[in-house]
């Protein structure tokens, strides 16, 4: 549970009501800060970021068009994907823990943090407001607010990669634990519960085409794409 909020701010601006109206102010002004902050750290495009590194192409115009970890994965390599994923679930991580730091006193900043910097990859300004699907950096949000139902979902995705083939169906499924194992394992606060239930509906939600996909029996298998090019080239 997050401590109460140090006393030292408050002794630091006084107990007047003149006092108390700045130190308000000044609370707001770290949040609304703490926020652009989580909206652009949220944002920076990873996998369309490595893909031009590693190979000089826009990751948007290959395999499944999707600027995440597994389209890089596909597309670009193994360590590619893996870093892609690393780094976006830190996107999400960094300004959670953050929130939760510097206000002690309540979840709701780091709520708020989490949710814009999910949104930030999901609709990133630097890419013209087309990002990711959002599944590393969810993780990287619940991590630092549910690290043991969120355990669960991503042990729930690596079995159901591992025995489909499919990354999609490893998401979608996590996104199934997580807000369960939320509601009955550990005592949180019902907003986070009612966060972990709306990210997994907006997640799953953006995975609508993949879902078609599957249902085509269309939807790409997950694959190493340094291998397949080697593959391809013997």
């Amino acid at each position: 549970m997050p401590r109460r909020q140090p006393k030292h701010l408050l002794l630091y601006f006084g107990a007047c009501p003149a006092s108390q109206t700045l130190y308000n102010k000044y609370m707001t002004i770290k949040v609304l800060l703490l926020v652009l902050f989580s909206y652009l750290l949220g944002a920076v495009p990873t996998g369309y970021l490595i893909a031009r590194k590693a190979m000089g192409i826009d990751i948007r115009q290959h395999g499944s068009g999707n600027p995440g970890a597994a389209n890089v994965y596909r597309t670009v390599g193994k360590w590619a994907g893996i870093t892609t994923f690393l780094i976006d679930g830190l996107k999400g991580f960094i300004p959670t823990c953050l929130a939760l730091h510097i206000f002690p006193g309540s979840y709701w900043p780091a709520i708020l943090c989490g949710t814009i910097a999910i949104l930030g990859h999901m609709w990133t300004v630097y890419l013209k407001f087309r990002g990711g699907k959002g599944v590393a950096t969810s993780a990287g949000v619940f991590a630092a607010l549910l690290p043991i139902p969120t355990g669960l979902a991503f042990a729930a995705f690596v079995i159901c990669v591992a025995l489909w083939g499919r990354i999609s169906i490893g998401s979608i499924v996590a996104c199934i634990i997580l807000p369960l194992a939320s509601f009955f394992i550990g005592k949180h606060p019902l907003a986070v519960d009612l966060m972990a239930l709306a990210i997994a509906i907006l997640v799953i939600y953006k995975h609508i085409p993949n879902i078609k996909r599957l249902l085509a029996k269309k939807e790409l298998a997950f694959e190493d794409g340094a291998k397949k090019r080697q593959h391809e080239h013997q």
